[in-house]
């Protein structure tokens, strides 16, 4: 595996790195864990799939992703969605953005290029705190799970406080939609106890086959 390019965490010392192995690409904490690659992204396209399969036909839907990574996610979004969608993408990391735009493009089909996409070079709990309201969906896929591996501030996302104001910022009926490399009973306490109702849907990192990841699916009451 050769490390092709590295882009600085904000607010971190860490650092990601893009890796290459044969037709393959990798995102890496550098000298850490694997997070994503082009191989392996089922998981991540049920995500999207998963987070909007209400919202197909529905006018004038809004949705916040909370990480970019490869692009897959928002793809997968973006095909549940109608031509007057609008989908606001956080992605703190630039370098993220620019391996999306250049080098990784093509594997997601560009949604980057898509006009109902909103890029926002920033920290999606920012935009939270900021009031963010008015979303059909949430979506996030900012850590390997509920807790913050590649930014110790992004544990506030999965705190009580954090998905409270998650809550506040959807729509009646939105859901939020958060991936995990695995199960994790305490964040469904949390999201049960801030007023979600709570579904754990098991996806696979290849189609059909792979590891089994978890997608959290909590749906704020519909009045």
């Amino acid at each position: 595996m050769r490390l092709i390019h590295t882009a600085s965490i904000p607010g971190e010392d860490g650092k990601l790195g893009l890796y290459r192995r044969g037709e393959d690409y990798f995102i890496k904490i550098v000298g850490g864990q694997d997070l994503m690659n082009t191989r392996a992204h089922a998981s991540e396209d049920a995500l999207g799939t998963v987070a909007c399969r209400r919202l197909r036909g529905k006018a004038g839907a809004r949705v916040l992703i909370g990480g970019l990574g490869m692009g897959f996610t928002l793809s997968a979004t973006l095909k549940a969605l109608g031509a007057d969608a609008e989908v606001v993408v956080a992605e703190i990391v630039p370098g993220v953005v620019e391996w999306n735009r250049d080098i990784l493009g093509a594997f997601a089909d560009r949604p980057l290029d898509d006009p109902r996409v909103r890029l926002r070079t920033a920290d999606v709990a920012v935009l939270l705190k900021q009031k963010a309201v008015g979303f059909d969906a949430i979506v996030l896929d900012v850590d390997n799970g509920p807790d913050g591996l590649t930014r110790r501030s992004n544990e506030w996302l999965y705190s009580k406080a954090g998905l409270g104001v998650a809550y506040n910022a959807l729509r009646p009926g939105g859901a939020l939609a958060v991936w995990s490399a695995g199960p994790d009973k305490a964040f469904a306490k949390r999201l049960r106890a801030v007023g979600f109702a709570v579904e754990q849907v098991t996806a696979r990192a290849h189609a059909g086959k792979g590891a089994r990841h978890m997608i959290w699916m909590a749906r704020r009451a519909t009045a």
